[in-house]
């Protein structure tokens, strides 16, 4: 179908724009077959034992453990995994359908919130008490959902057969169920085998491998939005001065000199206490998952604000996983200059941001255009910096030398010998270090080693990890 220069593809999705120069084309984060971290969420009534099941599975205690109904009275969400696949995994407060308590009703739509977010449901039962009416009001919640569900019979403290009792439990006519025991780990494992199967399948992502995924992360408010609009030369993503208006990560194709971008306009992330929208908590987790998928992320900092304690934890998950990022100051047209303002800022910047000091910095303005082209340089650079391989003979040789220049630490009479380095991966750029002890590697020697391969090879933009492991280790 043609509409004033606009193609619709049936077969992809996309909407697909032809202009001069580039080509724009966009899809929702499902919309494709690139698929994200899956999503799990465990609903059921009040005092199922939720929060017991979520804390096992966390590996951690996360959620609030108490015997009074309504005790978890938000989303509480942490990474898992199983069979290799990692899953984001959300704890809600119990669904209390019929009742008129603000809490309750406040609770129940958070739940749904999480339904509708969630890949997959884990719908949480009692054996204890049976099934209740408000279990099968829950279970025609779901139903509406069209999301595959799981039933979990929890407190059934005995491995074995199903009991009798349990038996009832399939007159919600959601298929097979499971019992399980969230207190003493039972029937866990048979249960995350069915939910595995119900994941999407896993990335197929060999239409996409010569383009460069770039996730447009920071606080709300601060001009993802107009950045995404401003580079793409027309509104395809909603702009808004009320934070949270980007609900959901939107993936936005951009094609210009034979090179081709995903840009991922994610919905500003905020500190917990500041969230008051249930919808705005859900739309976290598909940010911190737009970080997951990204090549490169560009971490947008208010020129007026500064970095804030929000702005260090976002580019501190950028960090931690890997990610080539640049810091983009937006907002920069609206701050009064003098000589030296832009150097003295950008110091400020590197002080509050210590561990991400190879990131470059850009001062942008998303409204009137100002160093927005320079983005495309940038995202090409660090994208190819952190996609750099060193020779195995070439580190070596440069490793020898940094050894020569500063010996390695000892603890006790016992010095730490290097033997030698190679690259094992990138992006981020990875190295297998064989060492006699590991526990002799000490953090600032390490970091030694890390600025020597910077200086030598650049990785500029772009986290380089260590992997310590002594000679004779696989």
């Amino acid at each position: 179908m043609i509409l004033k220069n606009i193609w619709f593809d049936k077969t992809t999705g996309f909407d697909i724009i032809t202009k001069s120069g580039y080509n724009v084309y966009s899809k929702l984060e499902n919309g494709g077959k690139k698929v994200p971290k899956p999503v799990v969420a465990i609903v059921g009534r009040p005092n199922v034992g939720k929060s017991t099941f979520f804390n096992y599975l966390a590996g951690r205690r996360v959620s609030i453990i108490d015997d009074t109904p309504g005790v978890t009275r938000d989303r509480i969400y942490a990474e898992s995994e199983w069979r290799g696949r990692k899953f984001t995994l959300i704890d809600t407060g119990g669904i209390e359908t019929t009742s008129e308590d603000y809490i309750k009703k406040q609770m129940a739509r958070q739940a749904q919130v999480a339904i509708e977010t969630a890949d997959v449901i884990i719908f949480m039962v009692d054996l204890k008490t049976g099934l209740t009416a408000a279990d099968e009001d829950v279970a025609v919640m779901l139903r509406k959902s069209a999301k595959p569900v799981i039933v979990a019979v929890n407190k059934t403290d005995s491995a074995g057969d199903l009991p009798p009792e349990a038996y009832e439990f399939y007159g919600l006519g959601m298929g097979e169920i499971y019992p399980v025991s969230s207190i003493h780990g039972l029937g866990i494992g048979d249960l995350l085998d069915a939910v595995y199967e119900k994941f999407p399948p896993e990335t197929d992502e060999e239409d996409d491998d010569d383009c460069v995924k770039v996730a447009v992360i920071g606080k709300p408010n601060v001009g993802k939005s107009s950045l995404v609009n401003k580079i793409l030369g027309e509104e395809r993503v909603i702009v808004s001065d009320i934070p949270g208006t980007t609900r959901d990560a939107i993936d936005t194709f951009f094609e210009v000199d034979g090179k081709r971008y995903m840009f991922i306009d994610t919905a500003g992330i905020r500190r917990k206490s500041r969230i008051e929208e249930e919808i705005e908590k859900y739309s976290i987790i598909r940010s911190w998952s737009a970080i997951d998928r990204a090549d490169v992320c560009i971490i947008m900092i208010d020129a007026n604000d500064g970095v804030t304690e929000q702005d260090t934890k976002i580019a501190g998950y950028a960090h931690e996983q890997g990610k080539a990022s640049i810091i983009a100051v937006n907002k920069w047209d609206m701050v009064k200059k003098e000589t030296g303002t832009l150097e003295e800022y950008r110091k400020e910047i590197y002080r509050d941001l210590d561990f991400m000091d190879y990131a470059p910095v850009v001062f942008i303005s998303a409204k009137t255009g100002q160093r927005v082209e320079r983005l495309f340089e940038l995202i090409d650079f660090v994208h190819n910096q952190a996609s750099f391989r060193v020779q195995t003979g070439v580190l070596n040789d440069v490793l020898n030398d940094a050894l020569a220049m500063v010996q390695p630490p000892s603890d006790k009479g016992k010095r730490l010998k290097v033997y030698y380095m190679t690259q094992t991966g990138v992006k981020p750029p990875t190295f297998a270090v064989f060492v006699n002890d590991a526990e002799l590697m000490h953090f600032s020697y390490e970091r030694y080693l890390k600025n020597t391969l910077r200086s030598n090879f650049g990785f500029e933009g772009t986290p380089i990890r260590f992997i310590i492991k002594e000679k004779g280790d696989k």
